[in-house]
């Protein structure tokens, strides 16, 4: 097996990021997918420049995945081609791992923690805080959350290879997008009232029936949200019509 080194991984670790410069609709990011895992092959087919050439346009072809947990499949497809498994297990191991990866990335970010970390955000304007206070608390926590999963993800897939299926069905995943559903749904009831006295509460007493329909909402969010099938975008959204309807009525 050829050692990947560690300034192999943080190369690859930075391409990541930009997994999606490349997307098209022939090759979805296929072609990002092979720009990341290239440190990874030029290591490992050092010495044969056809080899290496080879394995860059197999992972030129089609693949899709969330660009946050796709390093999953990057970590994994790095470890098989150092343990030069066979190109058509490569292939049949891309193929079944890109549908999930989506699904789980939209999951767990789209309909998860993006939505979570702007209703906090906007929890802190309406409470008072000034805008650009409420802009830096999503910055921040929103990529320290990101960052942290593409990190996850790609030691993940390195350290398990072709079983990193198997590891994924044991981790805490399924446990976090429940976690985040019931956290939007809590933050969805804590924000929506504020939102509807004008906000910014927190420079005038707090009527009553706000601090009853945000007590209202963040039981009800607790009691049902794991099991919402609209997801807290989709209720931001709303709200945010909603809010925008009862500022042009005043």
């Amino acid at each position: 097996m050829t050692p990947l080194l560690g300034r192999v991984h943080a190369a690859m670790f930075a391409r990541s990021f930009a997994i999606q410069g490349s997307w098209n609709f022939r090759t979805l990011i296929g072609t990002g997918f092979a720009f990341v895992l290239l440190p990874a092959l030029r290591a490992i087919y050092r010495d044969s420049p056809d080899q290496l050439a080879a394995a860059v346009e197999r992972h030129s072809q089609i693949f899709n995945s969330h660009p946050y947990v796709a390093g999953i499949a990057v970590g994994a497809v790095a470890r098989l081609e150092a343990e030069h498994a066979d190109p058509d297990v490569i292939d049949r191991f891309k193929s079944a791992v890109r549908g999930s990866l989506g699904g789980l990335g939209d999951r767990l970010v789209w309909a998860g923690w993006r939505p979570v970390c702007a209703l906090l955000a906007l929890g802190l304007v309406f409470a008072g805080a000034p805008w650009w206070a409420g802009a830096a608390f999503f910055l921040a926590s929103y990529n320290v959350g990101h960052i942290a999963l593409r990190a996850w993800s790609f030691r993940l897939g390195l350290e398990h290879g072709r079983y990193v299926g198997e590891r994924l069905r044991r981790s805490h995943i399924a446990e976090a997008q429940r976690a985040l559903a019931g956290a939007g749904a809590f933050a969805l009831g804590l924000v929506l009232p504020m939102a509807m006295s004008g906000g910014l509460v927190g420079a005038r007493p707090m009527p009553a029936w706000v601090l009853a329909a945000g007590t209202a909402g963040v039981l009800l969010g607790l009691r049902f949200g794991n099991a919402l099938r609209t997801p807290v975008l989709f209720a931001l959204a709303g709200f945010a019509l909603l809010g925008l309807l009862i500022g042009a009525l005043r």
